[in-house]
């Protein structure tokens, strides 16, 4: 029996390799833990845009997951983007059907400019079938209004949203404020809530344009560590440091809005 924590991600294939699949698979590496996959879609994109999605076919989805559960331990998943209602209630049943573990939603809705990326339809079926269901929930300030009508500005409306998700059945909401555009603060700031505690993970602010794929990378990083043993907030503290290193040290690849570093982190613990 392998001591080796394995993982599962249940998102969109990003041929240009920054974020969804391609970007957990990297994250799951650098963190040490066996990483699986259920991929949803393919797409045709780089740094510069999306041209083309290619939605699986649900039997495959069923199909893929039942492939994990039946030969792999996962101890920890995450889903990312799911393109439609059908989707989001194909994978939602299915979970329910398998003991993957902890489960991290990162609900991949709305750009961090604001660009809608669901219909108003996929975005109740998140909310009805997905949030009660999450261990974990991590959106960006546009996701998290999109799912509370909370406009947040600030950690006291932080937690206002919070309490809605949490009331929906998450059991803890990580609110990323990092993409706030208010570019003369000199921190990024996004605010954890708990069931028991509420704290703020603040890190020194990159105005870059180098940060495709970072929800993906943080969420893939908290799945890595829990699936590890290590705590909730163990797990998020760590993911934070680990975006950071990401964002903070660009690989400046492409004429678009390039990926992060996956292997900053890892960097600068050699280094230390």
């Amino acid at each position: 029996m392998s001591k080796i924590a394995q993982v599962l991600s249940i998102a969109g294939s990003d041929s240009g390799g920054g974020a969804g699949i391609q970007a957990d698979l990297k994250t799951f590496q650098e963190r040490g833990v066996f990483g699986t996959t259920t991929i949803t879609a393919i797409t045709a994109q780089n740094t510069t845009g999306v041209f083309d999605i290619h939605p699986i076919p649900l039997k495959t989805i069923q199909l893929q997951l039942k492939a994990i559960a039946d030969d792999f331990m996962i101890k920890a998943f995450k889903i990312g983007m799911l393109g439609s209602p059908e989707l989001i209630k194909c994978v939602s049943t299915s979970i329910q059907d398998y003991n993957f573990g902890y489960f991290v939603l990162d609900p991949v809705m709305i750009t961090k400019g604001g660009i809608p990326l669901l219909q108003q339809d996929a975005i109740k079926a998140i909310k009805d079938e997905l949030i009660p269901l999450c261990d974990v929930i991590t959106p960006n300030l546009h996701e998290a209004k999109a799912l509370t009508n909370i406009d947040i500005t600030n950690k006291k409306s932080a937690k206002e949203a919070a309490l809605i998700l949490q009331e929906i059945g998450a059991k803890v909401v990580v609110i990323k404020a990092g993409n706030t555009n208010n570019s003369k603060k000199e921190t990024s700031e996004d605010w954890v809530f708990t069931q028991d505690e509420e704290f703020t993970l603040s890190s020194p602010r990159f105005i870059t344009s180098q940060t495709h794929g970072t929800g993906c990378t943080f969420s893939a990083c908290i799945t890595a560590e829990l699936a590890k043993g290590n705590s909730m907030k163990q797990s998020i503290i760590l993911a934070k440091d680990y975006i950071t290193e990401a964002i903070s040290n660009p690989l400046n690849i492409g004429t678009g809005h390039g990926p992060t570093n996956h292997w900053a982190y890892s960097l600068k613990v050699k280094n230390t």
